[in-house]
Formats: C-alpha cells, sequence, structure tokens
C-alpha cells in the first residue's frame, strides 16, 4: 500500500504535491497550447504596453537565459517584439504585438477551462482551505 511508503502523513502530502506539479505542467501546456511560463510571460505583456526585459525577467522569476530563450521563440512566432533602448543599448524593451494579444486572449480562455476542469466538484469552502492551507505552506517555505 502506497501510505506504507512514508513515515509520516507530511511526507505522503509531500508525494502528492510533487506528483501534482509533475503532471500540471504537461497537462496544462496540452490543454492551453503553451507552457506556463510563456503564459504567464504574456499575460504581463498583456497587462503592459512595454516593459524592460529585465524587469519581465524578475516579474515572473526565471533566469537572463530562459527570458531571452522565450522572447526570442515569441519573437519568431510574431507574438512579441523587442527593441532596444536607443539611449543605452544594454536595455531591451519588449512589448506584445496585436498577434500576441489576440492570441493570449484565447490562451486565457483555454486556461480558465483547465483549471475549471482541475477544481470540478470541489465546493466553495473546500477551495477557500485549499488556497488558505497551500498559502501557508509557500510562506513556510
Amino acid at each position: 500500500m502506497l501510505i506504507t511508503r512514508f513515515k509520516s502523513k507530511e511526507e505522503r502530502i509531500l508525494y502528492l504535491l510533487q506528483g501534482l506539479n509533475n503532471k500540471l505542467s504537461p497537462k496544462f501546456e496540452r490543454c492551453t497550447g503553451i507552457s506556463s511560463s510563456r503564459y504567464e510571460l504574456l499575460c504581463e505583456l498583456y497587462e503592459a504596453n512595454e516593459i524592460n526585459q529585465s524587469t519581465l525577467q524578475k516579474m515572473i522569476n526565471i533566469d537572463s537565459a530562459a527570458i531571452t530563450r522565450h522572447l526570442k521563440q515569441l519573437e519568431a512566432d510574431g507574438m512579441v517584439s523587442r527593441r532596444r533602448n536607443p539611449a543605452d543599448n544594454r536595455i531591451t524593451f519588449v512589448r506584445l504585438t496585436q498577434e500576441g494579444r489576440e492570441r493570449i486572449i484565447g490562451y486565457k480562455v483555454e486556461k480558465a477551462n483547465f483549471v475549471s476542469k482541475m477544481m470540478n466538484d470541489f465546493t466553495d469552502e473546500e477551495l477557500a482551505t485549499l488556497d488558505d492551507l497551500l498559502n501557508r505552506m509557500q510562506n513556510n517555505i
């Protein structure tokens, strides 16, 4: 039985959370058509007219190589545009293109569908409790 592998309930919870995390990203990507990192990046750009690339990197908490990789691919896909700051060539500004704006709207709809399916049959009270518990765990970490 699975429970005997764990010395405590806490270890089992950690195991379940790790399993959930491992399943979440690929399922999210299959349902929405985009990775969760790129989705988060596009959402930040959707809210901002134009943003400094290093500020964007800090907002979504990924390393500089990863942000550059994501932005190059999104630029190749016609979803973002980048430009150098004429006053300081080291600074790059990023913005969504019209194509990017239209596609993020579709991604948001798909994300809402994904979340709805994932939380199917949870009551409002259960969702509030889960939210509280996960926030407490995150704060403890």
